[in-house]
């Protein structure tokens, strides 16, 4: 697969974004919005937002079905922030009607970090990531990994201190994951202008 096309769930977040940084890395990227445009892809992303109110959209759009179907086909998608929740088998701190639509064999924390005013950026090193060196990463009522099942692979964690060496009280949690076809990260690689986690994406949809 030469030019991968890959979707952008286009119904709540950062959709031109991640579109830009899917274009930068050499993908065609779309946005999707309706069933059609889902079959056609060959990888998804479910970008940050509001999880649920992603979650009530996906059924109003008579997506949920068939991205509940093409996972389990073994459709590539990356989740980001409120996309790694919708990727998630359990949630914690959800609201009482909220549905993920699921694939990972992790329970996510939902506004595990705090409030908007909690926002934050830092660099992490991140497995598989190509070129070495941190990545760029900006945290916005982010979630995190509270447990992981044995066919998951943790990709990266907070560290124990900052950049400027203070202790972190996250120190450990998790915030990158990959199980297969599906890349889960509770921050946004698609604000801070790094595209090496859309590239990783990238490379997992056209196979490597």
């Amino acid at each position: 697969m030469s030019t991968p096309t890959i979707g952008v769930l286009a119904l709540q977040g950062d959709v031109r974004e991640h579109l830009t940084a899917l274009e930068s890395v050499g993908a065609h990227a779309v946005s999707v919005r309706r069933p059609a445009e889902l079959a056609a892809a060959d990888g998804l992303v479910l970008p940050g937002g509001e999880s649920t109110t992603i979650d009530k959209l996906l059924r109003i759009f008579e997506l949920r079905d068939l991205l509940q179907a093409r996972i389990k086909e073994g459709l590539p998608v990356y989740g980001s922030c409120a996309g790694m929740i919708l990727l998630a088998d359990r949630i914690l701190d959800g609201t009482a009607d909220q549905q993920t639509v699921g694939g990972m064999d992790v329970v996510v924390r939902r506004n595990a970090f705090g409030r908007q005013v909690d926002s934050f950026e830092t660099d992490l090193d991140l497995v598989g990531i190509p070129d070495g060196g941190p990545v760029r990463t900006a945290f916005i009522r982010a979630p995190w990994i509270e447990e992981a099942g044995r066919d998951v692979e943790v990709l990266a964690r907070i560290p124990a201190v900052d950049t400027q060496g203070r202790p972190v009280a996250a120190a450990g949690r998790i915030v990158a994951a990959r199980q297969g076809p599906l890349l889960a990260t509770a921050f946004h690689p698609e604000i801070t202008g790094d595209t090496r986690v859309h590239g990783l994406f990238v490379g997992m949809v056209a196979g490597g």
